[in-house]
Parts: structure tokens; sequence; C-alpha cells
């Protein structure tokens, strides 16, 4: 059983990038290699509550488990030394990167108060797109009297696009909802 998205990919989106930008073979097309959710949780040092909590919440939200992230260095400033807990991250691939961008765009941005599209100049130069995500309530998994506290999300989308050009008509085409 195939997701939605990658159906739509072989389908429709291999053929449209084929025409579009003259690719000799199927292989040349871009396609989705992973999507990395990151959540940072700056409170983690003081209330280590916090951590399990989002932990949690990025379980519940992408299907697997997440990896706790460590300081690199420590940051006087901010009271911070290398090897504490600051955060929490998953990399997707395969049927679990499918499923989770569908819910992305389909379900979860819409539900963005006054949403409008994304931004489409988050690209990297490379064919990778980054996104913010305010608040973690958008995702459906998340009953919001359980939530502690409201934390934003990091989602990178990585692809196998030579150019943010190319990559930016990939994304358009699997439905990623962009600002005019």
């Amino acid at each position: 059983m195939t997701s939605r998205l990658k159906e739509k990919y072989q389908n429709e989106v291999v053929p449209a990038l084929m025409e579009r930008f003259q690719y000799s073979s199927v292989m040349e097309a871009p396609k989705l290699e992973k999507v990395v959710v990151n959540m940072g949780v700056g409170e983690a040092k003081d209330n280590p509550k916090a951590l399990e909590n989002a932990v949690k919440e990025l379980e519940l939200i992408t299907g697997q488990r997440p990896v706790v992230t460590k300081a690199k260095k420590s940051i006087a400033n901010f009271k911070l030394r290398a090897g504490m807990n600051v955060g929490a991250k998953v990399t997707l691939r395969g049927e679990k990167m499918y499923d989770f961008l569908d819910k992305l765009m389909n379900i979860s941005l819409p539900r963005v108060r006054d949403f409008r599209g994304v931004s489409s100049s988050s690209f990297d130069g490379r064919g990778n797109y980054a996104l913010g995500v305010r608040e973690q309530l958008i995702f459906p998994e998340i009953e919001y009297d359980m939530v502690d506290s409201i934390r934003g999300l990091d989602i990178v989308i990585v692809t196998s696009a030579n150019t943010d050009e190319e990559a930016k008509v990939f994304l358009e085409l699997m439905g990623m909802p962009f600002r005019k």
C-alpha cells in the first residue's frame, strides 16, 4: 500500500517535470530524499519535563521516535553548557516521509490562522526547502488540552533537485501551497 503522495509523484509529477525541464531520463527528475523535523526546547535546561513533553508531541506528529539533541558549545549568556539537552529531531524517510508531507500540505498548513501560503524564498540554493511552524497545535494528533506550552518546529524538505527553481516547481506539483 503506497501513500497518496507517492502515487501522485509517480503518475503526475514526474511526467510534468520531464516535460517542463526536458530531462532525458526519468531518474533525472527531482525526488524527495528525506524530511527533517526539529523542535528546539530552550526551557529544557531548567525544566526537564518540558523536553519529555516535546519528545512525546514530536513522536505523535511524525509517528517516529525523536532523537534528543545536545548543545555543541557552552554559551554563558544563555546559561548553557556543552552536552545539555536542547531539543529533539526526527529524520523521516520512505513511506513515513510521504505520509507526513501529505498531512502537512493538506491538513496542517490550512489550519494555520490567516494562512495565505508558505514563503517561496526559503530555498537554500541546493534545492532544499526549510519551513518554520509557530505552533504544534496545527497538527491533528495534538490535543489542545494536553499541551503544556506552545512550541514551534522547523521542517526541512531535502530533495534531489539541483537548483531552487527545479525544487520549487517540484514542490508546487506535489501540492505545497506557495504564496502567489
